[in-house]
């Protein structure tokens, strides 16, 4: 009997399909980090026991006051610089914008370089109109050079609930 021994030879691997599969997936996986992009937004809470004495002889907080229809300027805490009316049921924050870039002005011409700046809202507050007032308080455009950047007003932002109606700020004239 005669006993026939097959060769053993190795089959060819084919990778083709997986290398077409890998062709159009590599360039989609590029193209979705394109276009993810995340911001991060930093917020400084107040703590419980940062107030240092000097803060509690001064209350220099400058305040962004939001309410349902119009918002207050306060600087210090408590005394109204300026109250903005919303125009066609919207926050006006390029009034606000304004005001608060001469409040900064006004602050460098004494030689305060204040950098902070306190967001009180009502319950109820739109997130929208929220995101909007940081971003008006964080930075205004200028141009400088024959060419438009973001000059930075108060970039360090607190949030907080604003104080009941009837608690509201005085004016700054009446309080002289």
């Amino acid at each position: 009997m005669a006993i026939r021994r097959r060769l053993e030879t190795d089959p060819d691997l084919d990778i083709t399909s997986f290398m077409s599969l890998m062709t159009v997936l590599v360039p989609v996986l590029l193209l979705n980090m394109v276009f993810s992009h995340i911001s991060v937004l930093n917020l400084n809470l107040p703590g419980l026991s940062d107030a240092s004495v000097e803060e509690q002889k001064e209350n220099r907080q400058l305040e962004l006051v939001l309410r349902a229809d119009y918002i207050d300027i306060n600087y210090p805490a408590g005394i109204r610089v300026k109250r903005i009316s919303n125009r066609d049921g919207k926050p006006d924050f390029k009034l606000v914008s304004d005001v608060l870039q001469e409040v900064k002005r006004s602050l460098r011409e004494k030689d305060i370089d204040k950098k902070d700046l306190v967001i009180l809202s009502e319950p109820g507050t739109p997130y929208r109109t929220l995101v909007s007032a940081m971003d008006t308080a964080r930075s205004f455009r200028a141009v400088v050079a024959a060419s438009v950047v973001d000059a930075e007003l108060f970039p360090q932002i607190s949030l907080g609930d604003a104080p009941a109606p009837g608690e509201q700020a005085q004016d700054q004239l009446a309080g002289k």
